[in-house]
């Protein structure tokens, strides 16, 4: 049994499949190189950086490959349906993280009310902004929650310890505990913060219209995944005093080509750090290691 994990995996998780006879191929490869390898191995592990198309998966039919493995949330970037249909299992991780994510989601909401990356920078360069960066608490104002999933739900626990109100759209949930139900519309116009936690919807789910819509001030975070907000519409709405900030951990493009997005003060950038830390790493090496062991009836 092989297995390649072209985008890393927790040494545990490595030690501990090691332990089942399986070779780990730990490089990173791209392209025909990468089709080359998936040739060789039974299993193949990616993260947000691999790309499995319906192209990729053609020329690995009647190979070896048989199970393809998402470490992490969602499943955007496999092509599940040609996979299934053509006789791959497709498996992820969408519980490990998710405490990661909220968590991670509760920072960028307080830096953005209270300025600390900017004031960090500029205080470092001799700048004692002190005025210029007077924050909003965030107790009492309301979270809109775009996707009310693993992560959804316990960020809106956390933000409700914290004081504020929680509402929530969903396509395809609209009860949640005791948090508000409300249309897209209705939560873009009465949310003071939003995070989106949607797998990806369509390119630019969040675009001029939906700016248009939010009340004056408000702030955004997007964990989800970068292809669902508009980069260009988003400048346009924090220059016009629509949006007061936005924090993003994933991008279009990534690493980040958008100069727009890196002179903005407004806008906080970090390199997909949602689901980065140790513990979540670990959990996800871990629920790996439970699916490796049930395609091998283990």
């Amino acid at each position: 049994m092989k297995i390649l994990a072209n985008d890393g995996l927790d040494n545990i998780a490595v030690e501990e499949l090691k332990k089942l006879d399986i070779e780990i191929d730990l490089n990173h490869y791209d392209d025909e190189l990468l089709i080359n390898k998936l040739k060789e191995v039974d299993i193949v592990i990616i993260r947000s950086a691999t790309k499995l198309t319906s192209k990729i998966l053609e020329k690995t039919k009647n190979t070896k490959l048989k199970l393809l493995i998402r470490a992490g949330v969602g499943l955007d970037n496999i092509d599940v349906e040609y996979a299934k249909n053509n006789g791959y299992i497709v498996r992820n991780t969408p519980n490990s993280s998710a405490n990661s994510v909220a968590e991670f989601v509760i920072g960028a909401i307080v830096s953005l009310a209270r300025f600390i990356p900017i004031a960090n920078f500029t205080c470092k360069n001799k700048k004692w902004n002190k005025k210029q960066y007077q924050g909003i608490e965030i107790q009492g104002k309301t979270l809109g929650i775009i996707g009310m999933g693993n992560i959804g739900k316990l960020l809106a626990k956390k933000a409700d310890a914290l004081g504020m109100k929680v509402v929530f759209y969903d396509k395809f949930v609209n009860k949640c505990e005791n948090y508000a139900y409300l249309s897209l519309e209705d939560l873009l116009r009465t949310s003071d913060f939003i995070s989106i936690h949607t797998p990806f919807v369509r390119d630019n789910f969040i675009s001029t219209n939906e700016f248009n819509i939010m009340k004056d001030g408000c702030y955004i975070v997007n964990t989800s995944r970068g292809d669902n907000l508009d980069e260009d519409a988003l400048i346009t709405a924090i220059e016009n005093g629509k949006v007061a900030g936005c924090f993003m951990d994933v991008l279009k493009k990534e690493p980040i080509e958008n100069e727009k997005l890196i002179q903005n003060d407004k806008i906080y950038l970090s390199p997909h750090l949602g689901g980065a830390t140790d513990e979540a790493q670990q959990k996800i090496g871990m629920e790996i290691v439970d699916i490796v062991k049930e395609f091998m009836n283990i």
